[in-house]
């Protein structure tokens, strides 16, 4: 077996995390909101028929920025519908998922739900820039943020929230280079009308972050050039440009589907080196920073499936991308996890899409229990551990041949220091058949011992956690594992994802 090695030394870093990093996302889609974390007749439902269940498991997950409400279906919305009397809201069509929005869980119930999960929890706003523009943006904007003494904000008192929301993170729109989006544009005008809302929102509040939309895959037809065009319109006023990305095996091409962190990271780069350039062309100083806002594995050609199926023909919550993740996905997931972090610099803010039931790492059944997925596990670990600052790690790994991306690195692998001055090693092994030796030289680190070795992996790579079996895959405790002469020594087990904790 060949050694995987790298040198850790406080020297020499990327970055502090940001908290934001370990984001996720609530969209009105499927089971997302009903029946998973909104069911009023639930058994664990509380007084404002959130399932106290799914809250447990969210807190555990250790979820901070929540986006909402979408997504595709922000393109769509009507903020207005969402606030005031529940059983006077209207009931509308949601043209992006085919589906009956009934508006019974809204702006208010969000707000709620993320009290509920606890303070690291921060509202992240999108904003419905496809059918609507500027005037709508600030009425949702001063019906949330103001404090009083307007129509919009007396109006958020009258419906029973006296004291304002305070959402800090906007998004300027959802994927508007997507020809499937409502309201899609070219860059031009969504750049456009981006600076024009951006602009106003900050007449109402200076301090307000906002991200403008991205590509909404490394594979879009107009990638960078979108980037560059809407950045020309909106440098100076918003603070993030977004990005989204999917992963799954395409024609059964597990090697590079487990090397899929290889487009990320390559993704992030290239979207850097974008904004940059138009910030030297514009002779600024500002650095615009990555909002990552939707990742995830996530198997697009079952929805291809079923996309135009009459099935959808606008059923309220219907069962939609409701994906099972096995073993295998749980150690890509994991990979897409340590790329955010090697990247911490710039990505400050991103968003596990989903939370619940809809491509999630919880599930959920109707009047049933809640259960954790396979990828629950690699998430809670590394928003628990990941925070501090990122060492650089430079691989020196035995490789593999893939059919997508090359040669690739058996071994992906990113550390984070924490202000006490331990150290969080998170490490994949790409080998689906072979163990690797990994060998981690700690210069300049005061680390004596290896405080846990956990690793998510399993002889059935097919594994994973089902409403019959919501147990069946857990991380487990790996032995052999230490440091001795200043040098951290571990074996990695075939196809896994590792948390090392030194101390």
């Amino acid at each position: 077996m060949h050694t995987a090695r790298f040198t850790l030394d406080p020297a020499f870093t990327v970055g502090e995390v940001n908290p934001r990093l370990f984001g996720s996302f609530v969209e009105h889609l499927g089971r997302c909101v009903y029946t998973g974390i909104f069911e009023p007749t639930h058994p664990t439902a509380d007084a404002e028929g959130l399932r106290r269940d799914v809250l447990d498991l969210v807190r555990e997950l250790g979820v901070t920025a929540v986006r909402y409400p979408g997504g595709n279906f922000v393109s769509g919305y009507k903020w207005e519908d969402s606030v005031g009397p529940a059983e006077d809201r209207p009931r509308r069509l949601d043209l992006a998922w085919r589906s009956t929005e009934t508006n019974r869980f809204g702006l208010a119930e969000y707000i709620a739900f993320l009290k509920k999960v606890g303070p690291q929890a921060e509202p992240m706003m999108a904003i419905n820039l496809g059918t609507r523009g500027v005037a709508e943006a600030l009425e949702l904007q001063e019906y949330a943020n103001h404090p009083s003494g307007t129509a919009l904000s007396d109006l958020r008192a009258a419906h029973g929230d006296k004291e304002p929301f305070g959402i800090k993170v906007w998004c300027l729109g959802n994927e508007m280079d997507g020809p499937w989006q409502t309201g899609h544009k070219t860059a031009r005008e969504y750049g456009r009308l981006a600076a024009e809302t951006a602009r106003a929102m900050r007449q109402m509040d200076p301090s307000v972050e906002l991200v403008a939309c991205g590509s909404s895959s490394q594979s879009m037809p107009t990638f960078a050039e979108w980037e560059a065009t809407v950045l020309e319109e909106t440098y100076d006023l918003v603070d993030y440009i977004s990005l989204h990305a999917y992963y799954e095996p395409q024609d059964g091409d597990l090697d590079s589907f487990l090397a899929s962190a290889v487009d990320m990271e390559s993704f992030i780069e290239n979207v850097v080196a974008t904004c940059d350039h138009v910030g030297a062309r514009l002779k600024s100083p500002k650095k615009i920073n990555l909002s990552f806002d939707e990742w995830n594995v996530w198997y697009t050609s079952r929805w291809h499936e079923i996309e135009n199926s009459a099935a959808r023909d606008w059923a309220e919550a219907p069962r939609l991308l409701e994906d099972n993740y096995s073993v295998l996905d749980a150690v890509v997931f994991g990979s897409l996890l340590i790329a955010l972090l090697r990247h911490a610099d710039r990505v400050t803010v991103a968003c596990l899409a989903q939370l619940v039931n809809v491509i999630a790492p919880i599930m959920t059944e109707p009047g049933g229990p809640a259960w954790r997925q396979t990828t629950f596990f690699p998430f809670a670990q590394a928003s628990r551990y990941g925070r501090g600052e990122v060492l650089d790690v430079r691989v020196q790994s035995p490789t593999y041949e893939t059919g997508k991306y090359g040669e690739a690195d058996l071994l992906h692998a990113t550390a984070v220091r924490a202000a006490d001055g331990t150290v969080t090693v998170f490490a994949v092994n790409r080998s689906r058949t072979e163990a690797l030796p990994l060998e981690v030289a700690l210069n300049g680190l005061d680390l004596t011992s290896v405080a846990e070795h956990s690793a998510l992996a399993d002889a059935d790579p097919e594994a994973r956690n089902t409403l019959t079996e919501p147990e069946r895959v857990a991380p487990h405790a790996v032995e052999g594992t230490e440091v001795r002469d200043g040098t951290l020594t571990a074996v990695l087990e075939p196809l896994s994802w590792n948390m090392i904790r030194l101390a």
